[in-house]
């Protein structure tokens, strides 16, 4: 109102009105060939200034809205929707292979009373034969019918010839980008087409089953995976062979949006080394819960913008970003960039410089080229190679998994539809109730008016101070927890101890029935199972393979074999304590085999920047231990020394073990062992 007001001089809401009008007219009268439609667009802008208004940013631009009325329904509101047709037209884009609707959608619908067209050959790219859907009752028929129908429903949005082919009133849902398709919208518009945009979806908690733009970033984000490891020369995993050696893949993730996570996922999945950045701290939780590494810049600034995107940051800042990214770029395989800012160009976040220090046969999967692309050099729709290094600037990543694409965004769809319809099966009627805020912000144009975009909803009131508890009520309250609390520890307490007297008696009855040695041999059985079930049973998933290798050294268990039969003596005696030495030889190469291939395993997940462990410290009190065993057997000296040697050998091999089910321990587990 300020902005208006200041325009016209501060003159009342009549002359606003009056001088709106004689602009209308003065435009009209300097352009006779522009349509008459001119004119009454500027009488009702300027009687609709006498509304009350707030203002809004979008895009940079400030916008009014009317904050208070709400918009008539459309004429198709109110109709039964037995007398309603749903038309689904085959995607014309290059490239592009989904289909609005799957047969399981078009089942639903029919079942509450729509009729359901759809276009020759619509399904085939999605692996949906005409057969499917007139399995469940829809019909096929050409384009015209198809676009003729009450509703439209499309992925992409249709192009301005296509409109032509809709009948006035009808309703349109479909990805539409109003933001930046202008042209369209004012083919919409003259058409007096109701359009959803699926696109426009508020991004609140009901609104999650109609989201289409996360179902589609999610697949988009698997399969940027998928192709950059087709690309890529090497495993994602890393590995230790009889053939040599292989360093998991280093993968940066730039935008942790649905995309971004999902991207995240596969690559931690198929076994790669994960780095994530975003400007929104609050993506950090997110990134490290996944096991990845969260990357963050010098400066500090929060980067969260309206609807869950990133909003543009300072120079300051971007400056920063770029010397990480130059930093990452020298040292990653594979960059994965998502980040997309909502009406405007995708912003430019690897530069030509950073693709140069890559290393050859690094691979770039910019899932942004569509919007311009945040690789400087991304060729959109191409693949292309810039100094040896891949960059993939598909735009169809989605449609590369059609099947499973088509049915998602099916499900988003017919749910949107589905939320409008209301009655019950002998009464079923679609009703386009704008007090809906999810109606509300996707609509774009009804009956020849732009609607878009919708007006913030306004604030939730502050909730009031709950009243101050009573002291005495909360001491009696405090009392009562206490003595609740009381009861359940007894109790608990009491099942344990009759759970202890069980399992003692139940030992107690074996022994009394035992066999002679049976008792020695169940001991040692009970302490095993006890510290396999506690150094074993709870080792860290991310620490298999490394304790896979130490296998081998418990395996080593066969030199026991070895050294009893061979008897004691400082060289073999006879050809059983030849082939016992050999067996003890064999066994000890295994056995130090394994734990030296823990230990490359462990170094292959080693950051540079880790500090060092310093585990070579306890070679000191292995090499004096040792020494002292050897020596004071080749004296015949004392027998518990020897003993005590079997004891600490004992315990060592289960701590180390034991550290090994642990990422802070496992190299010192490793070197115990």
């Amino acid at each position: 109102q300020r902005r208006v007001h200041g325009i016209l001089g501060g003159r009342s809401s009549q002359a606003m009105l009056s001088h709106g009008v004689r602009l209308g007219l003065a435009r009209l009268s300097a352009s006779a060939a522009r349509p008459v439609s001119m004119f009454r667009g500027a009488v009702s802008s300027a009687t609709a200034a006498l509304a009350p208004r707030s203002p809004f940013r979008f895009g940079g631009f400030a916008m009014f809205c009317s904050a208070a009325a709400v918009p008539p329904s459309p004429k198709i509101s109110g109709s039964a929707t037995s007398k309603l047709t749903i038309g689904v037209p085959k995607e014309t884009h290059t490239g592009e292979k989904r289909v609005a609707m799957s047969p399981e959608s078009a089942a639903q619908l029919i079942k509450k009373g729509f009729n359901v067209v759809v276009e020759n050959g619509a399904g085939e790219g999605a692996k949906f034969s005409d057969a499917d859907y007139t399995k469940v009752g829809a019909k096929i028929a050409d384009r015209n019918a198809a676009f003729g129908a009450d509703i439209v429903m499309k992925v992409r949005a249709p192009a301005v010839e296509d409109v032509n082919l809709c009948k006035e009133n009808s309703t349109l849902i479909s990805f539409l980008h109003p933001a930046t398709n202008t042209a369209l919208v004012d083919a919409l518009k003259a058409k007096k087409v109701t359009s959803f945009a699926m696109d426009c979806i508020p991004r609140i908690s009901r609104a999650q089953v109609f989201d289409a733009l996360s179902s589609m970033a999610n697949i988009a984000g698997y399969r940027a995976v998928v192709e950059s490891a087709s690309n890529f020369g090497r495993f994602f995993t890393g590995a230790i062979t009889a053939a040599g050696k292989v360093p998991p893949a280093k993968v940066m993730v730039v935008g942790v949006g649905v995309a971004g996570l999902a991207a995240i996922g596969a690559a931690k999945s198929m076994g790669a080394i994960v780095r994530a950045f975003d400007v929104r701290p609050a993506c950090r939780e997110q990134v490290v819960s996944m096991g990845a590494e969260f990357l963050e810049c010098r400066v500090k600034e929060d980067g969260s913008g309206q609807g869950g995107y990133a909003k543009e940051m300072s120079a300051e800042f971007q400056a920063a970003q770029k010397e990480l990214f130059m930093k990452q770029c020298k040292d990653v395989d594979i960059i994965i960039t998502t980040a997309l800012i909502p009406g405007k160009k995708a912003p430019t976040l690897i530069t030509k410089e950073m693709v140069e220090v890559m290393k050859p046969g690094s691979v770039i999967v910019d899932l942004a080229a569509e919007s311009g692309g945040n690789c400087e050099v991304t060729k959109p729709h191409e693949r292309s190679v810039h100094n040896g290094v891949t960059i993939l600037g598909y735009t169809d990543l989605v449609s590369r998994l059609a099947t499973t694409a088509s049915s998602l965004y099916s499900n988003n769809i017919t749910k949107l539809l589905l939320s409008m319809v209301s009655g019950d099966k002998a009464d079923t009627k679609l009703t386009i109730d704008f007090k809906d805020e999810v109606l509300r912000g996707s609509i774009v144009t009804s009956d020849g008016t732009l609607l878009w975009p919708a007006p913030r909803p306004a604030s939730p009131p502050t909730p009031a101070a709950a009243p101050a508890a009573k002291p005495k009520a909360a001491a009696g309250h405090g009392k009562a927890k206490v003595a609740e609390s009381a009861i359940d520890l007894y109790n608990s307490t009491k099942r344990k101890a009759a759970y202890t007297f069980g399992m003692m008696g139940a030992l107690g009855a074996i022994g009394l029935a035992a066999p002679t040695g049976f008792m020695t041999t169940f001991s040692i059985f009970g302490l095993a199972a006890i510290v396999g079930y506690y150094t074993v049973w709870g080792v860290t998933p991310a620490l298999h393979s490394p304790l896979m290798s130490v296998t081998n050294a418990v395996s080593g268990i066969t030199a026991v074999g070895g050294l009893v039969l061979m008897g004691g003596g400082l060289l073999p005696s006879s050809t059983a304590t030849a082939l016992a030495a050999a067996a003890v030889l064999i066994s000890s190469i295994n056995v130090a085999g394994g734990f030296l291939a823990t230990s490359r395993m462990l170094d292959m997940f080693r950051r540079p920047g880790d500090p060092p462990d310093y585990t070579n410290l306890y070679a000191y009190p292995a090499a004096g231990f040792g020494a002292m065993t050897i020596l004071t057997a080749l004296s015949g000296g004392s027998v518990g020394f020897l003993q005590a040697a079997w004891l600490a050998s004992s315990i060592l091999c289960i701590g180390g073990i034991a550290g090994l089910a642990s990422q802070s321990t496992a190299r010192a587990g490793n070197v115990i062992g």
